[in-house]
């Protein structure tokens, strides 16, 4: 019997690609700063970021710096757009993801997030129409340990009181997040629901899992 289902959070219950993105080159056009310099600095952040090593702000400010580019103001505007992106992506939730975490607390299950993210996402995510639908949710930079690791999937199962086979995982596909919840012992199934009008997705579909058209689909498979 199921009694919890695990998703993810990016390009699963919520996309980047509803909005316009703002990500390195977004950002290096902004700072005036040729994307592959802004890059050289700003890319060998992403790990210490999502294991909360680095905040998004200490990481942005090293990287002006370095390229010769730091003001406070160019800096500010920098950190304020960045996170008014981040939210904007919460007030454009798929109609049927409130829809289907409501059903699945009406039949009485647990729900669980586990998303890798950075400093910036955390208090987004937290303030979010979804977040209180999460009966435990890790957040790779609060844990210290981000997908494809199985401690933070046993982390999260844990604090949901559920073996790995009681527990469905849900998520795009990226990060390995998928494979390492098969391996484990988890039903897993591939939401492409955000690939249908952003198909150009790093993380495409997956034919070796079941893939999920729509987030109510989910229902279908719960016994």
């Amino acid at each position: 019997m199921i009694k919890a289902v695990i998703f993810d959070m990016f390009e699963t219950l919520i996309t980047h690609f509803q909005c316009p993105l703002y990500f390195g080159e977004q950002m290096a056009l902004d700072a005036g700063i040729p994307e592959k310099d802004f890059a050289a600095v700003w890319d060998p952040t992403g790990k210490d970021r999502t294991l909360g090593k680095m905040t998004f702000e200490e990481a942005l400010e090293r990287t002006l710096r370095e390229n010769g580019r730091y003001t406070r103001e160019l800096f500010e505007e920098i950190r304020s757009k960045r996170i008014e992106t981040k939210k904007e992506c919460f007030r454009l939730v798929h109609p049927d993801v409130l829809p289907l975490l409501s059903a699945l607390k009406v039949r009485g299950l647990s729900i669980g997030l586990i998303s890798n993210c950075f400093s910036e996402e955390v208090p987004v995510i937290k303030e979010s129409v979804l977040y209180p639908f999460f009966d435990a949710a890790c957040l790779s930079y609060e844990e210290g340990i981000m997908k494809p690791d199985r401690a933070i999937f046993a982390r999260c199962l844990e604090r949901l009181g559920a073996e790995p086979y009681e527990c469905i995982y849900v998520g795009d596909g990226g990060s390995r997040e998928l494979e390492t919840a098969r391996e484990i012992g988890m039903p897993t199934y591939q939401a492409v629901w955000y690939l249908h009008d952003y198909p150009d997705q790093v993380c495409g579909r997956k034919d070796d899992f079941i893939q999920l058209e729509g987030p109510l689909d989910l229902l279908d498979y719960i016994q």
